[in-house]
């Protein structure tokens, strides 16, 4: 496979995943956004804290001067100065798809392709200058979200097992990898109050709103059956196989398709090693050393390590 074929097929999969990912963190946020805050003098925090797990924030505030929600939301969803908007994400989607049509399915272009239709209706409704209300913006929402799982399903059920599968799915863990990550960080140091304590009623209705933002209520409750805590919840998003976006299972998926791209390449090489010496980290981590060693420096590091990953598969496969 051409290095520019992987690199389109890595970053169509990046695209997608990161339009689904904005599209949950607008959600959570606004339900964050009603909830009684007693004694919180700035209500801008869980916008910042949206723009912060997106990436964006400094980018926002190069251009804004106050993380309402309507700026922010604007920004997340249709900004073109934002490089991690659903705008850009789904037009880079499609324009990486478009690259290596031959390399897709009927199904997988179409769930891309409608995605980026979609999008041109919306922003066709807002350029009439009337802005998406409440009830239009959640539709929109839960169209990306509904997009992006077409994509994900269509490349699960129709693509042959080869190189332009696994490359796919390798973008797909990666960027889930990275999302989670930084939705845990932002929960532990922007979203709770200094004033409000860990455990408390505001923290409990923070946490579950994250839970939603990954569609990890219920597994929650089946996996711990007891009530929302937050070692438990790190303990799910990070350390759980069974939990699709946790940082172990999407590195398992990253593991598994290099492993895979090694066989059909007859050669492995620093990629493989380093998706396996970080699995093998997680696995032999537990959540007490985490918790005792700092959550953030962990993620931080996490995070940082994800990104040398993807470095990586780029020197090794994609383009330099």
């Amino acid at each position: 496979m051409l290095a520019r074929t992987a690199d389109n097929l890595f970053w169509l999969a990046r695209s997608m995943e990161r339009a689904d990912f904005i599209a949950r963190m607008i959600e959570a946020t606004m339900r964050l956004e009603y909830m009684p805050r007693p004694g919180v003098d700035d209500p801008a925090v869980e916008w910042s804290g949206a723009l912060n797990a997106a990436g964006a924030f400094e980018v926002f505030e190069a251009t804004h001067q106050a993380a309402d929600e309507a700026s922010a939301i604007d920004f997340l969803t249709f900004e073109r100065a934002n490089p991690s908007s659903i705008c850009n994400c789904l037009e880079n989607a499609r324009a990486n798809g478009r690259a290596v049509r031959t390399a897709l399915t009927v199904e997988t272009w179409t769930a891309i392709n409608d995605a980026w239709l979609e999008l041109k209706r919306f922003e066709a409704t807002r350029r009439t200058g009337r802005n998406l209300d409440r009830e239009a913006l959640t539709r929109f929402l839960e169209y990306v979200k509904k997009a992006s799982l077409d994509f994900d399903g269509s490349c699960y059920r129709t693509m042959l097992r080869n190189d332009a599968y696994w490359f796919n799915r390798l973008g797909v863990f990666v960027e889930r990898a990275d999302n989670t990550a930084r939705l845990l960080d932002v929960k532990y140091h922007l979203l709770l109050p200094s004033q409000e304590s860990v455990g408390g009623s505001l923290d409990y209705f923070q946490w579950i709103a994250i839970l939603r933002a990954v569609s990890a209520a219920t597994a929650y409750h089946w996996v711990y059956r007891d009530r929302v805590k937050p070692w438990l919840i790190a303990d799910l998003l990070i350390l759980k196989p069974a939990m699709p976006r946790s940082l172990i299972a999407c590195y398992g998926g990253i593991d598994s398709a290099l492993h895979s791209l090694a066989h059909e390449d007859g050669r492995s090489g620093a990629a493989q090693r380093k998706a396996r010496a970080t699995l093998s980290a997680l696995e032999r981590a537990n959540m007490e050393e985490i918790f005792q060693n700092g959550l953030h420096e962990f993620i931080t590091d996490f995070i940082e390590d994800n990104a040398r990953l993807t470095e990586t598969i780029s020197e090794q496969y994609l383009f330099v």
